[in-house]
């Protein structure tokens, strides 16, 4: 562990486990499963009470274990999940079960709460959007709620929590007096403002893509619909627990939230609650973009397949005097007259002008 910069790309050379790597191994054992996000492990320290705060920053583990706090209420996060002596020391530090440790490393959590009897495990996902790309990522964060501590544990350094540090800083708000249950409210609902944000890049995206449909659908517009269902699935699996998991927090016993933050708590919910009915919209508006290609194509191809016919039309009678006129008959009109081709021309002509101008005036031609 140190306190170098992070490294927020996926390190080169690592190597993303899967759960299959855990099949006869005994429960709780401390594997990592999934992409390795960061090149090492950190951990820091916020301890404070109404009057005073202090910061600290661990480079390893003896100094860790050495540590003692000092201060009522104990913020401890740590970024990057792929160091399994890093778990166990802090498991062992706070007394946490096995299977909570083994949940941490395995990055592929549904959000859910588990009750432990001394504290409560909280699994949520962050996401992200890559700035190049513009597609959208995510990451499991974990948070462990105790009577006057705090866990979290997230993939990667994201600057999702550094609000809640300021306000704990700079003693903004009830923050510094409510105690662990309101730092965990607080960091809940940094996680579910999150979502807001990408929910809203989700529907700038499906606006455009949708007055590109109507206006002229090109070939890789079908794949930007395909992307923006995956988004929106993933964000559904992930929103919809999490909806679940707040109303349970909402409706528990006063051993880990007391009265004065149960109304925070339902404003998160709220929150939530608001977010799915926009991801429902949003996926409603995608959902009905497959139609609006489809038709938009069909209506494309009627368009075209209709300026080939009034083409046709126009030059069939062409076709037909010029037909009639190339019959091996020795005796017919205007072939003995001087001025007979110029009369089949000028016939056709005249056709062809006349059926072009029913055709304008019908805007079949526009």
């Amino acid at each position: 562990m140190t306190s170098s910069k992070p490294n927020r790309h996926r390190a080169h050379g690592t190597k993303r486990l899967s759960p299959a790597a855990k099949v006869g191994l005994a429960p709780g054992a401390l594997i990592h499963l999934g992409e390795r996000k960061t090149e090492q492990a950190t951990i820091s320290l916020i301890e404070y009470g109404e009057a005073d705060l202090t910061e600290h920053q661990f480079t390893s583990l003896a100094e860790a274990r050495s540590y003692q706090p000092k201060l009522p209420v104990l913020w401890l996060n740590v970024h990057g999940l792929h160091e399994p002596e890093v778990m166990a020391e802090i498991g062992r530090r706070f007394k946490l079960h096995p299977l909570v440790l083994e949940d941490i490393l395995n990055t592929n959590q549904r959000p859910k709460v588990d009750d432990y009897g001394d504290y409560l495990f909280i699994v949520a996902r962050f996401f992200e959007i890559d700035s190049e790309s513009q597609q959208i990522g995510s990451d499991q964060v974990s948070l462990i709620l105790g009577a006057n501590f705090v866990l979290t544990f997230q993939e990667r350094p994201s600057g999702r929590f550094d609000p809640v540090r300021e306000r704990l800083r700079q003693d903004r708000g009830q923050i510094r007096k409510l105690g662990a249950d309101y730092l965990a409210y607080s960091l809940l609902d940094a996680v579910v403002d999150r979502y807001f944000t990408i929910l809203e890049n989700i529907g700038e995206r499906t606006e455009e893509l949708e007055d590109i449909m109507l206006d002229r659908p090109r070939p890789g517009a079908l794949q930007l619909v395909h992307q923006l269902k995956r988004e929106t699935l993933n964000l559904r699996r992930s929103i919809w627990p999490l909806r679940e998991v707040i109303n349970s927090l909402t409706r528990a016993d006063e051993r880990f939230f007391r009265p004065e933050t149960r109304p925070y708590l339902r404003d998160v919910y709220d929150h939530t609650v608001h977010a799915i009915e926009s991801l429902e919209a949003n996926r409603d508006m995608i959902a009905g973009m497959l139609d609006i290609y489809l038709s938009a194509i069909s209506n494309r191809v009627n368009q075209e397949v209709r300026a080939l016919t009034v083409v046709a039309i126009i030059f069939m009678p062409a076709t037909l005097i010029s037909g009639i006129f190339g019959m091996n008959f020795k005796t017919m009109p205007l072939l003995d007259w001087p001025a007979g081709f110029l009369i089949a021309i000028g016939l056709m002509a005249i056709v062809a002008t006349t059926l072009s101008i029913v055709f304008w005036r019908r805007r079949w031609l526009a």
